[in-house]
């Protein structure tokens, strides 16, 4: 399980936003010791501030063995050429430990989100360049919700990296994907047992992703009803898109999305303060995630 192109990824890696609030010396030895606990795959986002692909190198040049994937490297951030130029120097830098994945990220009014992955992939793949070929290729998926999106990323990519869905859309991309793509799924986890703070929290971590239109589109999609993502969203759209409780509970309930068809699930812990790290959470789910 978890395999892009034959790199092996493990079933289980980390997902998170806690480095874009730390600096580099924290990164160094946090991913480190994630490495040492035999993680083997960390996920980071474009969002707050981090470059995605200096921020994939640097981390890559930490570690040895771990593999550190774009979830995602948004399209608007560079040209393609820059990006395939990037891609092409880590894949050369670090054989088969960099994925590159790639995002529309923020709506942008009057464009189309897959017309411009498509023209984005065409660019990237028109390049002409003196840069030397890397013995092992460049690796990448495309972050795909809706069915066109999810085919495009089967036809074009190694395959798919989906954020804050539930089971069901797991089930629904895979069977989108065929048996041969690489489906990388995110969830967000909460080390909380009591139901009222652990929603409290859950909400507060989702309000933003329930006041984008492509977000909400995405729920719609996901058979939520209007009730379902207003006022902060109900118990159940809640449950289902952060699982939160104890150890055991969090472990039970990621694993239904490997059974629904993914082969691997990026864990992003929340609750965390910016500047704070997850690591104690980190070192037990790594005890019962990577046996």
């Amino acid at each position: 399980m978890g395999s892009i192109n034959g790199m092996e990824l493990g079933t289980f890696g980390v997902w998170t936003f806690d480095f874009e609030h730390q600096p580099a010396a924290l990164m160094r030895e946090s991913i480190q010791e994630l490495e040492e606990q035999g993680w083997r795959a960390f996920w980071i986002p474009e969002l707050l501030g981090r470059e995605a692909l200096t921020h994939a190198g640097y981390l890559l040049s930490c570690t040895e063995r771990m593999h550190v994937i774009n979830g995602i490297a948004q399209i608007w951030s560079r040209e393609a050429r820059w990006t395939y130029g990037a891609g092409l120097l880590l894949a050369d830098a670090y054989p088969d430990r960099h994925v590159l994945g790639l995002g529309f990220g923020d709506a942008r009014p009057g464009t189309k989100p897959l017309t411009a992955m498509i023209e984005y992939l065409d660019e990237m793949d028109a390049v002409q360049t003196p840069n030397p070929a890397p013995k092992a290729p460049m690796h990448r998926i495309l972050a795909a919700y809706g069915p066109k999106m999810i085919a495009l990323a089967r036809d074009r990519a190694a395959g798919a990296h989906v954020y804050h869905v539930n089971v069901a859309h797991t089930a629904q991309t895979r069977e989108i994907l065929g048996p041969d793509s690489f489906l990388g799924v995110e969830h967000a986890v909460l080390f909380e047992p009591d139901p009222g703070k652990a929603r409290e929290i859950a909400r507060r971590h989702l309000h933003p992703y329930l006041n984008t239109t492509y977000n909400i589109a995405k729920f719609r999609r996901l058979g939520y009803s209007e009730e379902d993502i207003t006022g902060g969203g109900s118990d159940r759209f809640v449950d289902d898109l952060v699982f939160w409780g104890d150890l055991d509970t969090i472990v039970e309930k990621l694993h239904a999305h490997v059974e629904a068809g993914a082969d691997h699930v990026g864990v992003q812990v929340i609750g965390i303060e910016p500047g704070e790290s997850a690591m104690p959470y980190w070192r037990m789910l790594g005890e019962a995630l990577l046996r």
